[in-house]
């Protein structure tokens, strides 16, 4: 069985020699791929005439909550205000709130001082980046943080949390856990023992007992992804809804204007951010950074890194990646790519953009779509961060 680290060099050492890469599925992937081709994306905006882009809007965010497959009981958010610091330029609120009848979750609510109206709001999705002990705490900055946390920050965001920036610059930010994150993590003492059977060997919260955590982990997702399936839901699912209850509850907050929503995330948060943005028109601006491509274009070799967090059956014959985003144009929508980002394929990333700014363009909005690069691995780093604010200043201020 090969390593990681080789599997990740096959294609670069077949591009070397001018060889086809070898595909990580073999000898099954031509049917695959053929298969991927058949009939794919029959909602697109792109793939048929829409007379009609109310009607094209409401099909493709049905079928979507269809594949999703996730409804659970509506039930009262119950929130409270854990606690609050006073930040400079702003008040830092740890909330605490339902995201279902089953399920909590914590988020920071950042709340610019001396506002005097209802002012534009953000919700700050953190990444994933296999660091599961915590959520908002990659995007909102903390007392003390773990070096183990202040080192992802330091080499994914450029040593800036994203969250409190946005808030110095007057925006309200949401920045909640997503599930299997922060205070939504599996807790091992809810587990058989053999599962994380070295936690014990160190202290609760020390960088060790929090690096052995990711790794375990991370080798439950296959565990928890086949778990979901079999519950006849969807990761994304309970992600995507997980956000909107969270945006039910930023809507609470009398600080905020409901018509200046926005989103913005990396990775898994810009997947998520994608969604949101896509299939709840109650936001009216997004940043999807470091998450956009085609689904084809992972077919052969670069799925091997991504979480199962990402995975809808079916979903590819009706939507893909961008055509989901493009379900709430012509509001504004960003993207941010890196053209060092090995997670992706630049065919794939440059496919996407394309698809996205022809539905801006057939829609008349064309300067409502922008897309960048930065000569960056897999990040949201300061100069692309000040990018994606102003992007959202001007929209939503």
């Amino acid at each position: 069985m090969f390593g990681s680290g080789l599997l990740a060099l096959l294609p670069l050492l077949a591009q070397a020699t001018g060889e086809s890469p070898l595909c990580d599925t073999g000898n099954f992937h031509a049917f695959l791929d053929a298969y991927a081709g058949r009939d794919a994306c029959a909602l697109s905006y792109l793939t048929q005439p829409w007379p009609d882009v109310e009607v094209w809007r409401e099909q493709g965010r049905a079928k979507m909550a269809e594949l999703l497959a996730y409804r659970p009981e509506s039930a009262p958010l119950d929130a409270e205000i854990m606690e609050s610091r006073q930040q400079e330029g702003y008040v830092r609120h740890k909330v605490r709130y339902q995201v279902t009848a089953d399920r909590w979750t914590e988020a920071y609510l950042l709340i610019p001082d001396g506002l005097t109206a209802p002012a534009p709001a953000v919700m700050a999705l953190h990444c994933h980046s296999g660091y599961y002990y915590f959520g908002k705490e990659k995007v909102v900055a903390t007392e003390h943080p773990p070096q183990v946390l202040q080192g992802l920050i330091d080499q994914t965001y450029g040593g800036r949390t994203f969250g409190d920036e946005l808030a110095r610059r007057g925006f309200v930010v949401l920045a909640p856990d997503a599930f299997y994150f922060g205070s939504q993590r599996l807790d091992p003492d809810m587990l058989p023992p053999h599962f994380m059977p070295d936690l014990k060997k160190h202290k609760r919260g020390s960088d060790a007992y929090i690096r052995a955590f990711h790794m375990y982990a991370s080798a439950h997702e296959t565990l928890t992804a086949k778990t979901i399936f079999t519950a006849g839901t969807t990761w994304p699912g309970i992600l995507f809804q997980g956000d909107r209850a969270s945006l039910d509850y930023l809507l609470t907050r009398p600080e905020v204007d409901p018509e200046r929503i926005g989103c913005m995330g990396l990775s898994i948060g810009g997947f998520r951010a994608a969604h949101l943005f896509g299939l709840d028109p109650r936001v009216k601006a997004a940043v999807a950074a470091g998450w956009m491509t085609t689904y084809r274009a992972l077919l052969c070799n670069h799925l091997r890194n991504h979480t199962w967090m990402i995975y809808v059956p079916g979903q590819y014959a009706w939507l893909d990646l961008p055509d989901v985003a493009t379900l709430n144009a012509p509001q504004p929508l960003m993207i941010i790519n890196c053209s060092k980002d090995s997670l992706f394929t630049m065919d794939g990333m440059q496919a996407a953009e394309a698809k996205i700014a022809e539905v801006y363009r057939r829609l008349g909005a064309a300067d409502h779509f922008q897309c960048n690069y930065y000569d960056e691995p897999h990040s949201l780093k300061i100069p692309a961060q000040d990018d994606a604010i102003a992007w959202l200043e001007r929209w939503l201020k």
